[in-house]
């Protein structure tokens, strides 16, 4: 995955918050994508919080993995979407 693809993500992001006065906390593995300086300089300068797994354990990722699924189910987030598709292209 390019880091140009990750910025790209981000942004759009970024640009359809619907709390956009709220800190964002962005947690990720250590996919280079992630560490990558240009990635991390664009999210810092967004106001954008980073969180990474602190050793390479593959059980740390899955407490955060866990607590995203908690609040995708218990506040709905996995709802939020309406469409990948812009209006424009469809």
């Amino acid at each position: 995955m390019k880091t140009s693809l990750c910025i790209d993500a981000l942004q759009m992001a970024l640009a359809q918050r619907e709390y956009p006065d709220q800190k964002i906390i962005h947690h990720s593995d250590r996919g280079l994508q992630y560490c990558n300086p240009t990635y991390t300089n664009f999210a810092e300068r967004n106001g954008i919080n980073i969180s990474m797994t602190q050793q390479y354990d593959p059980y740390e990722n899955a407490v955060a993995e866990r607590i995203n699924g908690i609040l995708k189910q218990e506040f709905g987030l996995g709802k939020t979407i309406v469409s990948l598709i812009s209006s424009e292209n469809g």
